[in-house]
């Protein structure tokens, strides 16, 4: 095992390259990713471990929660946590710290990518998508030095009982939502939304795309379909597509990545 371990998840891409740039500045990290059940849980020989996960409905993303009771931590080791959001951290850092206690965390943000929630350029502070992906690389570069250096965060994990209500509600949300999923006449049937979704929601019947009611609201479907063909109804067929520049589907899809 490397000495330092990252739980990652992703699911347009922000995180995962958020992991990826603090790794290449740690060396010797394995990324784990969690859009499924993570390929390795006893990371008792780590002397680091962090995790990189956005906020969904104001939470922890997907099956997160229930992984992360799963994972076995060092009781030495050294803890830090990332989230990402577009504009409010949520409960996900509280549920993170109840499991596993964090020596240092940080929250940033960056832009949205719940398309039919709001448009892909809305996150605070606003900013284009360019200049949003800079910031993200700078506060990277940031982390990485605060967890080489083993700085301990001296503000408590922010509580965010106001979002607990919201998040029991957001698996409905997000399935009923997943209800509205349809292709267009643009789709090519290449296969890309089938292989980019975590929850194996997506599958091909004859010359039709048919969406389950699995949905967790990643949208990874939507963004990363190269002919914009995949929608969520009508709200976001005029909706410009965003994922991060730097990750692609097989990138989303490994187990363990090394560095």
């Amino acid at each position: 095992m490397k000495e330092n371990v990252i739980f990652c998840y992703s699911g347009t891409g922000n995180c995962l390259d958020m992991a990826r740039n603090i790794a290449k500045s740690l060396g010797d990290t394995d990324i784990i990713m969690m859009r499924k059940y993570p390929a390795v849980t006893d990371v008792r020989e780590a002397k680091r471990v962090g995790f990189i996960f956005p906020c969904y409905g104001g939470g922890l993303p997907g099956h997160v929660e229930r992984y992360l009771h799963d994972i076995k931590v060092s009781p030495d080791a050294y803890t830090f946590a990332i989230n990402q959001s577009a504009a409010y951290k949520g409960e996900g850092l509280r549920k993170l710290n109840e499991l596993i206690p964090l020596d240092y965390w940080a929250a940033v943000t960056h832009q949205c990518t719940c398309i039919w929630l709001f448009p892909h350029d809305l996150m605070l502070p606003k900013m284009g998508a360019v200049e949003a992906q800079a910031r993200s690389e700078h506060f990277a570069e940031k982390f990485a030095r605060d967890i080489k250096d083993g700085v301990k965060t001296k503000r408590a994990v922010p509580k965010a009982y106001v979002n607990t209500l919201e998040h029991s509600q957001w698996p409905v949300i997000a399935r009923k939502q997943g209800q509205t999923l349809k292709a267009n006449d643009n789709c090519v049937k290449c296969g890309t939304c089938a292989k980019v979704c975590p929850m194996e929601n997506i599958r091909y019947v004859g010359d039709a795309v048919v969406f389950g009611d699995k949905c967790i609201s990643c949208c990874a479907c939507v963004q990363y379909c190269p002919q914009e063909a995949i929608n969520f109804g009508k709200i976001t067929e005029k909706r410009e597509r965003y994922h991060n520049v730097n990750v692609t589907v097989d990138d989303l899809n490994q187990e363990i990545i090394s560095y």
